[in-house]
């Protein structure tokens, strides 16, 4: 009888020890995956980029629906929608070096942004000009890795960047390109053409044909900028 008590008692000492290593074994498992989300969720609203120069009035909207009005040195993060008012000019700097520069009564989505010193490969930033126009200096994203990780989406076409500035203009569904320095790509379902340095690239709306011209497509916007733009953008044509 002893030994049948001995032996039962080792036994749900056994399972007792099992089910102990099982709870460990589901809290570890459980731990690591939150620990992974958390992850996640940290790359994702990580900044992007922040306001260096800001003449007039930006708001932006967050994925989160919120919408806020933004300064100078306001971060800006992956989603965010944002928008300048009349007479409103305001200069973003990412963080791989590049600069886009939104003109009066223009909106913006950073659709996606990904970019990490020592990952190349990761290398996105993909931005969506929904309205107005916008003026953009490449930083390192296509330059260190994929040409084509630096994207500007419209309704109407996908400029893909070659070269180092250009400016942009969506009115409707037309879409306008013009390349101050080295090349741009427009592509639509008609095909893609390259934009050279002193070009125009017109696309008229959705599946239209990309037709590309000499000279800028709108002259007032070699005008001088706001003076408060400092660096690459300061001036006319940017010099």
């Amino acid at each position: 009888m002893q030994s049948i008590r001995a032996a039962r008692g080792s036994a749900m000492a056994a399972a007792g020890m099992g089910v102990a290593m099982n709870a460990q074994k589901i809290c570890c498992l459980a731990l690591a995956f939150l620990l992974s989300a958390f992850a996640s969720l940290s790359a994702l609203a990580a900044a992007a980029g922040e306001v260096s120069h800001l003449s007039g009035t930006l708001s932006v909207q967050r994925a989160d629906g919120r919408i806020l009005a933004l300064g100078e040195k306001s971060e800006v993060i992956q989603g965010d929608v944002l928008t300048t008012q009349k007479d409103s000019y305001a200069q973003i700097n990412f963080t791989d070096g590049s600069t886009a520069t939104m003109r009066p009564y223009t909106q913006m989505k950073i659709d996606s942004y990904s970019f990490v010193q020592d990952k190349p490969q990761e290398d996105n930033s993909f931005m969506r000009l929904l309205k107005g126009g916008l003026r953009t200096v490449t930083g390192l994203i296509g330059k260190r890795g994929n040409q084509n990780a630096y994207r500007i989406g419209t309704t109407t076409a996908t400029i893909g960047i070659r070269g180092s500035m250009g400016d942009t203009r969506v009115d409707g569904p037309s879409v306008d390109h013009y390349t101050h320095l080295g090349t741009y790509v427009i592509t639509n379902e008609t095909g893609s053409q390259e934009i050279g340095e002193g070009f125009s690239g017109h696309v008229g709306g959705p599946g239209g044909v990309i037709t590309v011209t000499p000279g800028h497509f709108d002259n007032q916007w070699n005008n001088p900028w706001p003076t408060s733009f400092s660096g690459p953008l300061k001036g006319p044509c940017g010099k």
